[in-house]
């Protein structure tokens, strides 16, 4: 670590870093001026003296050893994952979130790294709580994603002993750029489509401002001591308010529509089972429950503040993909949350509205 002009600099590893999360933090640590490493299956969309971007697997060790050495990383931000979305192979997905986080683990001990901070998730739980989520509440995930994060978890505790570890569990991670299922959304908000809710859309479901996240996350990577944190924003509307928020600030002729809450998340069960549907067990369970972390352990912990209510990220978003919708069409090869989901059997949804 280095002291410039009364900024310190330090060396940091993004694991993920070409994904839409990875890419904005390897960004702003570029732009902090920091020396930054990325490893990722995708190649790097960005470019920078100081940024060493490496195509590749971290569940190769000896690939792993060579990076360290090369880099001597002061922390490790372990962004890396797969989804459980399209057509991964759920053996690939185990293998890469769970065997890959202990193979990172393992490097980073042996490479002396101080301070790791994993990007856990919501999705550690499949049902709504009516009361904010706590540090307490034991995980009950209901889909492979959300098992392989709490393993991932699990596994990063037994290195603690060795490594500062932070896990940071979060939700639904908006800026502009986000798209994914999202996009989904957004189409019908551009189109002036009907916005179907599944029930009343009163459920609270809290999102976080990838900015704050990233505050969040650096902070944590100076920590001398193991944590879990939940984390969020503060502002958390209904999602029918939410979605009104976006249409209204679009101009879109977008309005929101409850439709019955039990045969819908039947027929989508149904879909998921027919494979002809993007939205799996997690969001079937979720769609129409209201999710919260209590953020007031992170907050005093790392002195942390969100800046960004739900309407407002998501109002980012939406600008981002109506200004740039056709490009967005036309991408390959990224990962999974900058391309717009398939929507399969929604598409019918969406003719109808």
């Amino acid at each position: 670590m280095t002291l410039v002009l009364g900024v310190i600099l330090a060396r940091y590893l993004v694991t993920g870093g070409s994904g839409f999360f990875g890419t904005l933090l390897v960004d702003h640590l570029l732009k902090d001026g920091h020396e930054v490493a990325s490893i990722d299956l995708l190649p790097s969309a960005l470019a920078h003296p100081r940024l060493n971007a490496v195509v590749g697997d971290i569940r190769d060790a000896a690939a792993l050893d060579a990076l360290f050495v090369q880099i001597r990383p002061e922390a490790v931000f372990h962004c890396a994952a797969l989804l459980a979305h399209g057509s991964i192979d759920e053996r690939e997905l185990w293998s890469s979130n769970v065997e890959g986080t202990r193979t990172l683990a393992e490097a980073a001990s042996r490479a002396g790294v101080k301070s790791l901070v994993y990007l856990s998730s919501n999705c550690l739980w499949g049902s709504g709580f009516d009361r904010p989520v706590t540090e307490a509440d034991e995980p009950a995930p209901c889909e492979l994603y959300g098992q392989s994060k709490w393993e991932g978890e699990r596994i990063l505790a037994s290195y603690a002993d060795r490594i500062a570890v932070t896990s940071i569990r979060c939700p639904t991670i908006i800026d502009e750029g986000r798209l994914g299922l999202l996009a989904i959304l957004f189409e019908f908000i551009a189109d002036n489509k009907r916005v179907w809710m599944v029930g009343k859309g009163d459920n609270r479901y809290q999102f976080i401002y990838a900015a704050d996240l990233m505050d969040a996350m650096i902070r944590a990577a100076t920590r001398e001591v193991s944590g879990v944190f939940g984390i969020g924003s503060d502002d958390v509307g209904t999602m029918r308010e939410t979605f009104d928020h976006v249409i209204a600030m679009s101009g879109s002729r977008s309005r929101t529509v409850p439709l019955p809450r039990l045969p819908m998340v039947t027929a989508m069960k149904l879909a998921h089972h027919l494979r002809i549907s993007p939205l799996g067990p997690y969001h079937y369970r979720m769609i129409a429950s209201s999710f919260v972390f209590d953020t007031s352990a992170i907050k005093a912990a790392l002195d942390w503040q969100p800046t960004l209510s739900n309407g407002d990220m998501l109002w980012r978003a939406y600008r981002f993909y109506s200004a740039n919708r056709s490009e967005i069409a036309a991408r390959a090869d990224v990962s999974t949350h900058r391309q717009a989901a398939r929507m399969g059997i929604i598409r019918i949804l969406k003719w109808v509205s």
